[in-house]
């Protein structure tokens, strides 16, 4: 039995997630400028997490606010890796995923804490066509956190270098005209979003359930230069929320690379505790096993000796492994204690529009949400088009008998 006690002991695992364990790898930068006309823009979406339980949370040394902040920090640091490859249009951090970009990238943080990063990531073009769909492992030690640099090297860069890397690989693989009709879809599915009566039918599936031009604007088309200019405004509010996110991840980088670097260090402490006082307590019980195997088979003088120093020392050695878990826990809360201090609230932003003041409030998401909306009132005043669900102002006029 008491064989059996140490072994389950000692097999007590962590979760596995399937992830391809990342290894050192430099970033593949463009040796040659891409011509203007073959780069895709690109949105990296606010990562997402599973919703922890308190006890959850309180078993990774973690909590959801803290999760919450990575979800921006790490999309933030991602946008700027790809940046440094030279591989790509526009690159920008988005609160949702929109109509607007070429190319997209969703994540989820599976893992993260100073020793491990597991992120699950998902790469996909304005046509639908998923680029790839991959879950990635990192572990960092001590080295990892000497000479990172804000905006362009972290503990973790290796994994965004992969990520980088393979989506390079990926855009390289396409052909001109392929690129050139991810752009057209990106373009028509902006419109479509807009004004769907006009451009509802300018995209349809092919047999692989991608999106495809089925026709397209005629050259100079007023409407759809309208929208483009729309479009640009958007750009204009993604990038000034880029900026908060900017700021966000300046103001987040000493403290979450000293939380990252303690985090490690108690981790590896803890660990090395857990695993003293699992060999004391494995040692505490099959002395107190020993001694009562004399109790019952024993009987001289000497093996009542025997027996008392082997219950003495077997219970001051259990003692000692749980005096030494008792320490663990202290490392755990110290964790919890520098995770309680993460967390971030989106600030309201002003927009000064066609001389109209407007305060976009709550999360990014909202914000983004209500400034599309203010985008499409902008676009039905300039073309006159009132949809039927919106109900004309009253001006006070009798209506018309």
């Amino acid at each position: 039995m008491v064989a059996v006690y140490s072994l389950a002991l000692l097999t007590t695992g962590c979760a596995s997630y399937n992830a391809r364990d990342i290894k050192p790898t430099g970033i593949q930068i463009a040796q040659v400028e891409i011509p203007e006309t073959e780069l895709l823009d690109v949105g990296v979406v606010v990562f997402s997490s599973p919703e922890m339980t308190e006890e959850d949370a309180e078993d990774k040394g973690t909590n959801n606010r803290v999760r919450q902040s990575e979800g921006h920090f790490i999309p933030c640091h991602l946008r700027n890796t790809l940046q440094q490859s030279s591989q790509w249009g526009a690159v920008r951090v988005l609160p949702e995923t929109g109509a607007s970009h070429d190319v997209v990238v969703n994540g989820e943080i599976l893992e993260s804490n100073g020793k491990t990063l597991v992120i699950n990531v998902t790469v996909t073009d304005a046509t639908g066509r998923q680029w790839f769909e991959q879950a990635y492992e990192a572990r960092a030690t001590g080295e990892n956190y000497r000479d990172n640099i804000p905006w362009q090297k972290d503990a973790f860069q290796d994994l965004y270098n992969t990520i980088s890397n393979e989506m390079a690989a990926y855009r390289e693989m396409l052909t001109p005209e392929e690129i050139l009709e991810i752009r057209r879809v990106s373009q028509l599915k902006f419109a479509r979003d807009f004004a769907p009566d006009a451009y509802g039918d300018y995209l349809v599936e092919n047999e692989d359930g991608a999106l495809q031009p089925k026709r397209l604007p005629a050259d100079g088309d007023p409407m759809m230069q309208r929208l483009m200019t729309i479009r640009e405004r958007e750009y204009m509010f993604v990038d000034t929320l880029n900026q908060y996110y900017d700021g966000f991840y300046a103001s987040m980088w000493t403290a979450y690379e000293n939380w990252r670097k303690l985090d490690l260090t108690e981790r590896l402490a803890r660990e090395e505790v857990e695993n003293s006082a699992l060999i004391r307590k494995v040692g505490g019980v099959l002395l107190v096993a020993a001694a009562i195997a004399l109790e019952v088979y024993g009987g001289s003088s000497s093996s009542n000796i025997l027996e008392g120093l082997l219950l003495l020392s077997g219970g001051q050695v259990f003692m000692s492994g749980l005096n030494i878990s008792k320490q663990a826990d202290m490392h755990a809360a110290a964790i919890q204690e520098l995770s309680e201090s993460f967390g971030a609230d989106m600030e309201p932003i002003i927009l000064d529009i066609q001389g109209q003041t407007h305060e976009l409030t709550g999360t990014a998401q909202e914000q983004y949400r209500q400034w599309r909306g203010l985008l499409k009132e902008i676009y039905l005043r300039e073309t006159g088009i009132v949809p039927p669900d919106v109900v004309p102002e009253d001006t006070g006029e009798a209506p018309p008998s």
